[in-house]
């Protein structure tokens, strides 16, 4: 028995169709107004108790812009809107579903749910620090999204992303990375001279030029080595300067300071004399001063002087016997041969025979090169006027010299006695008895010398043994 079409005036689900309102929508979202939309909604309504599935039109037709309705009716497939009928809702690629996926004719001639398709649009990508991209649709669907860092950064994560069909980016933020170290060149090698009588010379030099590849921010420049204005010593000298960016990367670069000493040609003592240098001896502005052994005396100049051409200023002087004028017509005359040269032992005694004399006389004469090696030379008084005999070594005084000697010193003939006599003519020591050779030795050691003749005192301590 078929299905009998319903009286109007039979209560009925009220079908309202009402044009659907346009949704709000804003710039690059995807979503574009379609005038043509309908919206379907359920009004409660008591269901009629008889319905006619043959309507072919019971609900209105669906029409899904940038999609399609796929419908599937109980009558068959010219009945897409009849009493019953089931659409699956779809969209046309680019486009995303909104709404029901599926719905179906009720008896209240609605369908069941609504849905429409709008268009697939990712959101915007944020910039990258210190980096940028660039797109070949905006925020479309397929649009390829293109990064790149400014210079001094490199890129690190995905290259490149598409808006894919869910709207959502493929892969991930990249991000730019500051790994490139900054650029930094240190000053020339350089050579630089000593100063004059010096092992050193002070050097300056600017510091280096540091730049940053990335965003230009330096935090640090440290130095190994000496700082600029330094004095260096003779040698080469590496300077690395090592400068850190914002990001740590670092950079190093280094020069060498040479530091050079001008050197004369080493100079050799004299036979019978040495040499006392201030500085190394041989260095540009050195000065050597030329002593001579007990018993001799210079010839020539007293000092040289190492020069800048490294060649030494005079010439080599020599040491050759010292020789006494006993032939004076005073006794001032006769020291003042001795004058800063010798220091002087004058023995006296009243006679020959003396025994304090012999004794000390036998005492110095073992002692002679210890006498020589200190600078000491003997002088005899003896004996009493018309016999008395002055002598140094075996050169005689005359009797005039003699007399002025004894009246200078304040030496008596009355009886033994001694007086010894420093370099600048000047009493030291007076001796009633005889004392060995070594007490006369300790006092000058002790008193007498000066810091050059200690020096080479001490150098020459085994020479008499």
């Amino acid at each position: 028995m078929g299905f009998q079409p319903v009286p109007r005036d039979v209560p009925f689900l009220l079908l309202f169709l009402t044009q659907v309102a346009t949704p709000t929508w804003y710039a690059g979202s995807g979503y574009h107004p379609d005038d043509s939309y309908n919206e379907v909604y359920v009004e409660e309504r008591p269901q009629a108790p008889a319905l006619d599935y043959r309507v072919p039109r019971w609900c209105y037709t669906l029409n899904v812009q940038d999609g399609e309705a796929t419908c599937y009716s109980p009558r068959g497939g010219n009945y897409h809107s009849s009493l019953g009928t089931r659409c699956e809702l779809s969209c046309d690629r680019g486009y995303r579903l909104i709404g029901r996926r599926s719905v179906q004719c009720l008896p209240s001639r609605r369908w069941s749910g609504m849905g429409y398709c709008r268009q697939v649009r990712c959101h915007v990508l944020s910039l990258p620090a210190s980096g940028s991209y660039t797109c070949t649709n905006g925020v479309a669907l397929d649009s390829r999204c293109d990064y790149s860092c400014t210079t001094g950064y490199h890129l690190e994560g995905d290259r490149s992303r598409l808006c894919m069909e869910d709207g959502r980016w493929s892969g991930g933020d990249p991000v730019c990375v500051d790994l490139e170290p900054p650029k930094i060149r240190c000053p020339q090698s350089r050579e630089k001279m000593a100063e004059p009588e010096k092992l050193t010379a002070r050097v300056y030099w600017d510091p280096p030029i540091v730049k940053d590849s990335a965003d230009g921010t330096i935090t640090r420049v440290t130095l190994r080595g000496p700082e600029p204005g330094s004095d260096l010593p003779e040698g080469e000298h590496v300077i690395r300067y090592t400068a850190y960016d914002r990001a740590y990367n670092r950079a190093s670069c280094k020069f060498i300071v040479k530091v050079q000493v001008r050197r004369c040609p080493t100079l050799q003592p004299p036979q019978h004399g040495y040499l006392t240098c201030t500085s190394e001896g041989n260095n540009y502005g050195a000065i050597c001063e030329y002593q001579c052994d007990g018993g001799y005396e210079r010839r020539g100049t007293s000092s040289r002087v190492c020069q800048s051409t490294r060649q030494w200023s005079e010439s080599q002087p020599t040491c050759v016997p010292m020789q006494i004028n006993v032939n004076v017509n005073s006794a001032t005359a006769l020291l003042d041969q001795f004058y800063e040269k010798r220091r002087l032992l004058l023995v006296s005694a009243p006679d020959p025979s003396d025994r304090y004399y012999k004794m000390q006389i036998s005492m110095l004469q073992q002692a002679t090169c210890g006498l020589d090696l200190r600078h000491v030379t003997i002088i005899e008084l003896v004996g009493r006027p018309p016999q008395e005999v002055g002598r140094i070594r075996e050169q005689q005084l005359s009797a005039d010299v003699i007399e002025e000697l004894r009246q200078f010193q304040h030496v008596t003939r009355s009886y033994f006695n001694m007086v010894l006599i420093d370099k600048m003519g000047l009493d030291r020591e007076r001796y009633m008895e005889p004392v060995t050779a070594e007490e006369i030795f300790s006092f000058i050691d002790d008193y007498l010398l000066s810091n050059q003749e200690l020096a080479q005192r001490r150098a020459q301590r085994d020479f008499c043994e």
